[in-house]
């Protein structure tokens, strides 16, 4: 019996033999085969009850901000922003990432322990604010936007339920005050509501932001015309000169005749964008844009190149300066007059009202309102900045008009609109469209339009020169720059009459003279007289000198190079012209 095989090995057939040979293999423990399986099973049930309860955990943790993002999807949160940066590449406004605070009503256990914790550690926290906003039944509220670091950190350590932050895009800008007006501002949700900021939301942005396209990569800095170092040099002359005249406010730009780039700009008082609160002060308005005012004897030089450009005068066109000019009730008189009639030349050189008065009524009503609405100063300028306003003219243009707005009192315009204008006059007669972005002369000359024949340009450019060496603009005259200029002092009015003691002094000033790159434009509002002014007020005493300061800084910024012992303007700039009549 030992000898025989057993009788369960000898039925098994020969094909299931086969099978398990395959399966298992010969002489295999299959209990071993089996425990190892079902080890098997138990680590892989193991490690998905593990990922799940990692994933139950991660979405314990993180309740707070995922519930914000999914509840706030309704709520406007700060976006992203390129940055504005200036024709060098210095930043001028950036965003950068700021906590805020959020609360989730529905998950609050104690309503009042939140708030009493929460007002502790934030104490501008207004407690009835933040109560109504708790009780109520929606399923975020913002509590406070932009808070500090150390504030997420004190209130983080409360633990309170229902308490979140989320980080979002704060808008800064680095250079406070200094670029203010052109730069503008944003709202607590980061979109533009002034100044470039806000032409940013118009021209794009607001719609990348709705289709999710505006994020911090996608974004290229917007280059602005300006530069950051003439801006500072402007803003520091400027404020030194509105508390030296104790003026009400003070403000110039300076522009580029070729391609009608803003290079700086400048209205004091300004703000600090940082602190939007100082905005709202409507003291601070942007004066160069924004306000219209009656530009005084920088007129003038408009006037005159209506007449040179009509071929009806020349520089020695003689006009009656010897007495007053009496239309109607009305009485037209000169600062300081001379006595004697008078040469166009000496029309600009004396800034005699008189004389501008007489050359406008030889070019007629008509003629004068075509030529002042060709130059741009009749309709409201368009540039990118939102804020802007329509020049008052007058609703029925007499001639009693024209020899007001001859000398530059009756019509009202926005300064860089003028700016606009005599950029025209001298740069060879093309009245180009100012801008704060940057512009090749090529893209100028694409857009620009002949308002005036470049012979005429040479003659203003001849007649600036000359006030610059013999005339009101003396006091401006920085050697080496071969300045032109024209002043302009207007009297403002004061309960319906004008008042001699209240006055808006300009100047305005082309760098150089003989081949104008660049125009700057000074203004003091109300300054007062000083006893190293001979008690005067007049442009000729506060402005001019100003501007030459501003001159003197931002010359060789701009990369003018001083040139000396240049010959007079009768034979730098008028010999050059085809015609010196």
């Amino acid at each position: 019996m030992t000898g025989r095989r057993p009788i369960a090995r000898l039925a098994e057939p020969w094909r299931q033999r086969l099978i398990r040979s395959l399966l298992y293999g010969r002489n295999v423990d299959r209990a071993a085969k089996a425990r190892a399986r079902v080890g098997l099973a138990i680590l892989a049930f193991a490690v998905v009850y593990a990922v799940l309860a990692g994933r139950l955990v991660m979405f314990a943790a993180g309740a707070d901000s995922h519930g914000a993002r999914r509840s706030a999807s309704q709520d406007a949160i700060a976006t992203a922003r390129p940055d504005i940066v200036d024709r060098n590449g210095a930043i001028l406004a950036t965003d950068v990432k700021a906590p805020s605070l959020f609360g989730e009503p529905r998950r609050i256990i104690d309503k009042d322990e939140a708030i009493e914790l929460l007002t502790a550690a934030l104490p501008d926290l207004d407690t009835k604010e933040v109560r109504e906003r708790l009780s109520s039944r929606k399923g975020f509220v913002w509590l406070k936007r932009e808070i500090t670091p150390k504030q997420q950190h004190d209130i983080h350590r409360l633990g309170i339920p229902g308490i979140g932050f989320l980080r979002e895009n704060k808008r800064v800008y680095p250079t406070g005050a200094s670029v203010a007006h052109l730069i503008g501002l944003v709202n607590v949700d980061n979109q533009g509501i002034a100044g470039m900021e806000k032409w940013l939301d118009n021209n794009g942005l607001a719609d990348l932001h709705r289709a999710g396209f505006a994020t911090d990569r996608l974004q290229r800095p917007v280059e602005l015309s300006i530069d950051l170092r003439v801006e500072h040099a402007l803003r520091d002359e400027l404020m030194k000169a509105k508390e030296k005249y104790k003026a009400k406010a003070a403000s110039g730009l300076v522009s580029n005749v070729r391609t009608g780039e803003i290079v700086a700009l400048v209205s004091l008082p300004d703000f600090d964008p940082n602190n939007p609160k100082e905005a709202h002060d409507p003291e601070r308005i942007n004066r160069l844009t924004t306000g219209v005012f009656e530009m005084g004897s920088t007129f003038k030089a408009l006037t005159l190149a209506m007449a040179l450009d009509s071929g009806k005068a020349n520089l020695n066109t003689l006009y009656d300066g010897r007495g007053e000019l009496r239309f109607g009730k009305f009485t037209i008189h000169d600062t300081h007059p001379v006595g004697r009639p008078i040469t166009l030349s000496e029309v600009f050189t004396f800034s005699s009202n008189v004389g501008a008065a007489k050359i406008a009524l030889a070019q007629g009503v008509e003629a004068h309102k075509a030529f002042l609405k060709k130059l741009g100063q009749m309709d409201r300028l368009r540039t990118e900045l939102p804020e802007s306003s329509s020049p008052i003219v007058p609703k029925r243009w007499s001639e009693l008009n024209t020899i007001t707005i001859a000398f530059g009192h009756g019509i009202a315009v926005a300064p860089l609109q003028a700016v606009m204008g005599i950029n025209a006059v001298v740069n060879g007669g093309l009245l180009i469209p100012p801008t704060f972005l940057k512009r090749s002369e090529e893209e100028a000359r694409a857009m620009a339009k002949r308002v005036l024949k470049p012979e005429t340009s040479e003659k203003m450019r001849y007649l600036m020169r000359l006030n610059a060496e013999i005339g009101t603009a003396k006091k401006a005259d920085v050697k080496g720059y071969y300045i032109g200029g024209k002043t302009g002092t207007s009297e403002k009015v004061v309960a319906g009459r004008y008042s001699k003691k209240q006055v808006l002094n300009s100047f305005t000033a082309i760098i150089p003279a003989d081949n104008p790159q660049y125009q700057l434009l000074v203004m003091l509002d109300e300054p007062k007289a000083l006893p190293e002014t001979n008690g005067f007020i007049t442009s000729g005493w506060n402005a001019v000198p100003t501007g030459g300061n501003v001159i003197a800084r931002i010359g060789p910024l701009l990369g003018i190079e001083p040139r000396f012992d240049l010959p007079p303007s009768e034979r730098l700039i008028l010999a050059a012209s085809k015609t010196t009549q």
